[in-house]
């Protein structure tokens, strides 16, 4: 039983939504790194049951791709509280992960949300 999710444009928004940690891996069949990076990543889902492991494939789901400006894959992102606070093109390997989700479980949110609020603030005041 895989322990990571399809993501389409059909289930993406309520897999956000409803869980607050979420990592989403932008792959494709043709790409080599991803299918290198394919066992990693299903080892680090089963490692961490509590968190949702997605993924999207960009040949299928080309308009979820789009949406997230995603250049070149393998494309990890992590998402929490519907706010993306990791992505990265390149497969990592497994250290490299679990040290990535470590400090996404780590964050702050409070503090994610108020840094945003400012760069959005800022932004709005040029």
């Amino acid at each position: 039983m895989s322990s990571t999710v399809e993501l389409t444009k059909e289930n993406f928004d309520q897999t956000v939504t409803e869980n607050e940690f979420v990592l989403i891996d932008f792959w494709a069949s043709w790409c080599g790194p991803c299918r290198m990076f394919a066992p990693v990543y299903e080892k680090a889902a089963q490692d961490n049951p509590d968190l949702v492991f997605g993924k999207v494939d960009t040949e299928a789901q080309p308009e979820l791709a789009q949406a997230f400006g995603i250049q070149s894959i393998p494309t990890l992102m992590i998402v929490r509280d519907q706010v993306a606070v990791f992505a990265q093109p390149g497969a990592l390997p497994e250290a490299a992960l679990t040290d990535v989700i470590g400090q996404a479980r780590k964050l702050d949110m409070d503090e994610v949300r108020k840094s945003i609020a400012e760069q959005q603030g800022s932004a709005q005041g040029k």
